[in-house]
């Protein structure tokens, strides 16, 4: 995965837990917000009921008495109330009245008449002239609630002569908290797939949508019996690719500046080779010595052209989308090929280079790059392989994918090279010429198992050597 995939990546996710967080946080402040919302409106509810008890009793004596008829034909009445989408049909308002010492005197629902309540907060400092409110367990009624209270002061003849506390169950308003925590949810779950449906439409639009859908549309008539499964994974892979391509689209230029950057450093030294030989050939010296430094112009040059062909190869599999003419292959009579002609260049090592025994796999691609994909593998193999050393090359099925095996006995991969193999311009020494390849053949594997919807893998062999993996999908039977 390469740096700017990382990045586009890190920021998506970025995104997704700062909206996360955000929610969280908003979800967690809704039922606080209710509940200061329903504590005001029992404030005054409470105040209003402590000014009607006080106007009741013009001769100092608590009168609550007459509460009783008002409760009982206010909870006796039946409506229908459309509170934005929730229904309410019945009051749920409660009340009680205690006198100076905290006795019931009152209790609209009849239960706690006789109770000493002088230990509850709200009515411990209602009596004492302050604020008081408490959040209590429904135990008399639903214990699976709590109910809020407020109580306010009763005056009567300047002195406090008990104090009225309105209650309301909190389930009353928690079908609002539920519905507004859904309602939060489902914004910030749009807002999360506004955004990547934002990505996938800019993707599609820097990617040349109308070419994408075309490649999928010939693959789709190319087929000849319908599989969903299929279909499906060929059009995540469209995805992907629009999504390729507009990550190169946005940061095509340090793509460019990244490419120059290196093939300027590749550049550098065959260039100085070069330009060293050529000055040194403008003095006189001995014939052997002019041979050898024209054969080291003629072998830097060829380096060059080398790099410069490779690379454009290279720039031209990335610049495709998918494969013009994929057609099927037989893997089994391309790799013995590529053996016959590999055991030739092996032969001044005595390198045996051996096609182990199985059965013929067909795959959906294009021949050539194929062959030039596993060419390049074999061609390793072989530079990493010792004097008289054995290469073998196997056909692995494995389900729906076929696995094209290159096996050396070479000194393996170092461990700081593990991660860099497929990178471009990396190369390693070979062991037997102590040189470096163009470090562009990998990365050319890379882009052709891409295009061929597969991967490639360069691994360590547990007993010695190395093994390198082109894996691509199989051809139905």
């Amino acid at each position: 995965m390469s740096k700017r995939t990382r990045i586009f990546i890190g920021i998506l996710l970025a995104y997704a837990v700062g909206v996360g967080v955000l929610l969280y946080r908003l979800l967690g402040d809704i039922d606080p917000r209710y509940r200061e919302s329903a504590e005001e409106s029992l404030v005054e509810t409470a105040h209003l009921m402590a000014a009607t008890i006080e106007a009741a009793s013009p001769d100092g004596v608590l009168r609550a008495d007459m509460l009783q008829p008002v409760f009982q034909s206010l909870y006796a009445r039946r409506f229908k109330a459309d509170i934005f989408g929730f229904e309410k049909t019945r009051v749920e308002l409660r009340v009680v009245v205690v006198d100076r010492i905290g006795r019931v005197v009152f209790d609209s629902r009849g239960r706690s008449v006789g109770a000493d309540y002088s230990r509850w907060n709200d009515v411990r400092r209602a009596l004492a002239g302050l604020y008081g409110a408490r959040t209590t367990p429904d135990v008399e009624g639903r214990p699976e609630t709590s109910v809020m209270y407020v109580a306010a002061p009763i005056r009567l003849r300047d002195e406090i002569a008990g104090a009225v506390s309105a209650g309301k169950p909190v389930q009353s308003f928690g079908q609002f908290v539920d519905a507004a925590r859904r309602k939060t949810v489902l914004v910030g779950a749009t807002s999360a797939v506004a955004v990547l449906l934002f990505a996938v439409i800019v993707s599609v639009w820097l990617a040349r949508p109308f070419g994408v859908i075309a490649d999928y549309v010939r693959y789709v008539r190319a087929q000849r019996s319908i599989s969903v499964p299929r279909l499906a994974r060929r059009a995540l892979a469209a995805v992907v690719a629009a999504y390729e391509e507009m990550r190169d689209a946005l940061a095509g230029r340090n793509y460019v500046a990244d490419y120059v950057q290196t093939l300027t450093h590749e550049v550098k030294s065959p260039l100085s080779a070069i330009r060293g030989a050529a000055e040194l050939l403008q003095e006189p010296m001995p014939d052997a010595d002019r041979a050898r430094f024209v054969a080291n112009i003629v072998r830097e040059t060829q380096r060059i052209q080398e790099l410069v062909d490779r690379m454009m190869e290279l720039t031209a599999l990335e610049s495709r989308r998918s494969l013009d003419a994929p057609g099927p292959v037989p893997l089994r009579p391309l790799i013995e090929d590529l053996a016959a002609s590999a055991r030739a260049a092996g032969a001044a090592r005595a390198l045996n280079v051996e096609v182990l025994p199985g059965a013929d796999v067909v795959v959906e691609g294009d021949a050539f790059l194929l062959r030039r994909a596993i060419a390049n593998l074999l061609d390793n193999a072989i530079d990493f392989s010792p004097a008289s050393g054995a290469v073998t090359l196997a056909l692995n099925p494995r389900g729906r994918m076929v696995d094209v095996v290159v096996r050396d006995h070479g000194p393996g991969i170092p461990d700081y090279a593990e991660d860099k193999v497929f990178e471009k311009f990396y190369s390693l020494a070979r062991p037997h010429t102590r040189k470096r390849s163009t470090g562009l053949g990998l990365a050319f594997v890379k882009e052709i198992a891409s295009l061929h919807h597969g991967r490639v893998s360069l691994t360590n062999a547990a007993d010695g050597g190395a093994v390198a993996t082109l894996s691509v999908p199989a051809m139905p039977a």
